[in-house]
C-alpha cells in the first residue's frame, strides 16, 4: 500500500502481524496494583522517539489535496516528532474504514493511527461503528479530555461529538472530528503528548502476551 493513496474497497481476511517492542517499567499503586505509569511525573525514558504515524481522511467530498483535517494532523504529529508513514483518504463507508484501519495497524511502520471525520451523528458518520469493533482496549479517557478542551471552544454542541480512542493489538488509534479546529486540537493538545508514552505501553503488553 503506498503513500497518499484513495481507498475504496476493502479486502477480506488476514492475519495480524505485530511484534512491537519498546517497554515501560510497572510502579505500584496504592492498592498494590501496577500504573503503568499515570502518575503526573511518571517516568518517558520508556516513551518510543520519532514513532511512525498514519493519518487517515473519512470524507466522500475532499481529496487528499484538499484536505485542511489531515494536514493538520499531520503537521502537528511531524511538530510534535512523529514521522508520517502514509496519508490516507477513504469514503464515508463502514466496510471500507474498518479495512484501512485494521490494515494500517498492521504495518511495521506505524505505531499510531489517526483518523478524522465521521464522529458525528449523521446517517454518514460510521467511523466509531467501524472502528470500535476492532479494538481490544479502549482509552475512554481521551474523549472525555477533548470534549472537556473542546466545550471551551463550541459550547455544549459538543455532545455531538463521539471521539474515541482505543488500542488495536499494539497500536493505538485515535478517531477525530473531520473539522480542522477539532482535529489539531486533539492532535496537539492530547496526542503527541500522549501517544508515545501509550505507545510503548500498548508495545509491552503485545510483548508480554506473546511470552
Amino acid at each position: 500500500m503506498g503513500e497518499n493513496a484513495r481507498h475504496d474497497d476493502p479486502k477480506n481476511e488476514h492475519e495480524r502481524r505485530h511484534h512491537r517492542s519498546d517497554a515501560d517499567g510497572d510502579r505500584e499503586g496504592p492498592d498494590g496494583d501496577h500504573d503503568h505509569g499515570l502518575s503526573p511525573d511518571h517516568d518517558h525514558d520508556a516513551d518510543l522517539e520519532n514513532p511512525g504515524a498514519a493519518v487517515v481522511t473519512v470524507s466522500s467530498s475532499r481529496s487528499l489535496d484538499d484536505d485542511p483535517s489531515g494536514d493538520a494532523i499531520g503537521e502537528g504529529l511531524e511538530a510534535g516528532g512523529f514521522e508520517i508513514a502514509t496519508r490516507e483518504l477513504v469514503n464515508d463507508d463502514f466496510d471500507t474504514i474498518q479495512h484501512i484501519v485494521d490494515t494500517l495497524t498492521d504495518r511495521d511502520d506505524v505505531n499510531v493511527v489517526v483518523t478524522t471525520g465521521g464522529t458525528g451523528v449523521t446517517p454518514d458518520d460510521v467511523t466509531v461503528e467501524a472502528v470500535q469493533p476492532l479494538i481490544s482496549k479502549t482509552l475512554p479517557g481521551f474523549g472525555e479530555l477533548f470534549r472537556t478542551l473542546s466545550y471551551e471552544e463550541v459550547g455544549t454542541r459538543v455532545v455531538a461529538t463521539r471521539t474515541i480512542a482505543g488500542v488495536i493489538e499494539s497500536v493505538p488509534v485515535f478517531c477525530l472530528p473531520g473539522s480542522e479546529n477539532a482535529a489539531r486540537l486533539g492532535c496537539e493538545e492530547i496526542i503527541v503528548e500522549e501517544a508515545p508514552h501509550l505507545i510503548g505501553l500498548a508495545a509491552r503488553e503485545s510483548s508480554s502476551s506473546e511470552e
